[in-house]
């Protein structure tokens, strides 16, 4: 018998740094009037409810609760944050054994209850995750969605728009594959305002283009260990790339965002979980898009996507 989805009601998984925090912007937002919180710690769960609770009189009418797993089943999305912290001389793939233990059990317990809303899972390693969450539970692959590179990709766009001076809504650039250590960023399809990014570049006065990427795309990759360097997690960022993921599926927008989910034959690639860019809506999973890039974007695509791989093939699953 199928599970009756509740639009206005969400849960998340996990009530780390990255959950709470999402759980406090989606309890601000206009989405949402159920928000259910699940932690194996339940005291911290409690208290992360009653936080956000003690604020609702300055926002909007929102229950916010502690629940279990048969709390979620009408949920119209499942966020999943659960795991093991990123530490400071950890890469992103270093957590993969930790978490993909986690996940088996969480999974499962979602699984067996023949859930038919939508997964977003943020966990690290994301893409990883992604994967196994399709291979353990019988979920459609269209509502299985990674947050993938959005967050990188916010980053990216922020630097430039600092190197720029400009907004950097105006921006438009992708970072693709791994959200690690992988990721390739499209310079080649990167433009402001319809404008080649190497042209408006020169328009600021800045002419040594590959030596500026290169710069700006280390600063990227480099940018979540220097803030666990400095303030030992990253939460707020992700919090916010996670709440761009789910406006976009309540709002049935049709966005075109690089998140994480499987591919079967795009770019080559197959049987794999990792960023794209692909459009999203109130079904979760539209299309992914094929974009016209150069051969070394492709090159460092299918690298990024055999080191994700290489991982997945040590876990027997």
């Amino acid at each position: 018998m199928a599970n009756l989805i509740n639009d206005k009601k969400i849960g998340i998984i996990g009530l780390g740094n990255v959950g709470a925090s999402i759980a406090f912007i989606l309890a601000s937002s206009p989405y949402f009037n159920e928000i259910v919180l699940i932690d194996n710690n339940i005291e911290k769960a409690k208290g992360e409810a009653l936080d956000i609770s003690h604020g609702l009189s300055f926002n909007k009418p929102v229950k916010v609760y502690q629940g279990d797993y048969d709390d979620l089943i009408d949920s119209k999305i499942i966020i999943i944050t659960a795991g093991a912290n990123q530490k400071e001389d950890e890469t992103r793939l270093d957590l993969v054994f930790k978490n993909v233990k986690i996940y088996q059990e969480i999974i499962k317990e979602i699984a067996k209850r023949n859930y038919e809303g939508m997964l977003l899972i943020v966990s690290n390693p994301v893409d990883i995750l992604t994967y196994i969450t399709l291979k353990l539970g019988n979920f459609k692959v269209n509502k299985v969605i990674g947050s993938g590179t959005l967050l990188d990709t916010s980053r990216l766009k922020y630097n430039l728009g600092e190197h720029l001076n400009v907004d950097p809504r105006f921006i438009d650039a992708f970072i693709v594959g791994e959200h690690g250590d992988s990721e390739i960023v499209l310079w080649s399809r990167a433009n402001v305002s319809g404008i080649p990014l190497a042209k408006f570049c020169e328009l600021r006065g800045y002419y040594n283009h590959d030596y500026q990427t290169n710069k700006i795309a280390k600063i990227v990759k480099d940018s979540a260990y220097q803030i666990i360097k400095k303030k030992k997690a990253t939460y707020y960022g992700i919090a916010l790339s996670t709440k761009r993921i789910v406006e976009a599926i309540i709002n049935d927008e049709k966005a075109i965002l690089p998140i994480s989910s499987l591919l079967n034959g795009e770019y080559g690639i197959n049987d794999l979980a990792l960023s794209i860019p692909t459009i999203i809506g109130k079904e979760g999973i539209i299309e992914h898009l094929i974009l016209d890039i150069d051969d070394k974007e492709k090159e460092g695509l299918i690298d990024s996507a055999n080191k994700l791989k290489e991982i997945i093939n040590q876990l027997n699953i």
